[in-house]
């Protein structure tokens, strides 16, 4: 497996009531509100999606950094190592931000396939 079950079941928690679905992405488990990313879980860690605006309030959090995947930052992402995402108040911080930011955008219309 490519992330800790225990993880994701932390953020499964978290999001609670939200209307999330998940998706195997980036190797391992994403969380999706309106077909927009929320937050997800990889060998790593976690992974939080955070837009611009927020960044620099996440990353004054313990622990959290800016994501970056094969050497190149992800503009907006915020990641954090598992011991991190076990501690209630941090990833309690970054789960909010996240949410602050996916609600802001629109939901994501799910394509038709295409006819021939």
């Amino acid at each position: 497996m490519a992330y800790e079950e225990g993880l994701a079941q932390l953020l499964r928690d978290d999001l609670g009531d939200a209307a999330f679905t998940e998706q195997k992405m980036f190797g391992g488990l994403a969380f999706l509100i309106g077909g927009n990313m929320v937050c997800g879980v990889h060998k790593g860690g976690a992974m939080f999606r955070l837009g611009k605006e927020r960044m620099d309030q996440a990353l004054t959090l313990p622990g959290v950094a800016q994501m970056a995947m094969a050497g190149r930052a992800m503009t907006g992402m915020a990641e954090c190592p598992p011991e991190v995402l076990a501690q209630d108040a941090t990833r309690g911080a970054l789960m909010a931000l996240a949410l602050d930011c996916v609600r802001a955008l629109p939901p994501k219309v799910a394509k038709a396939p295409k006819t021939r």
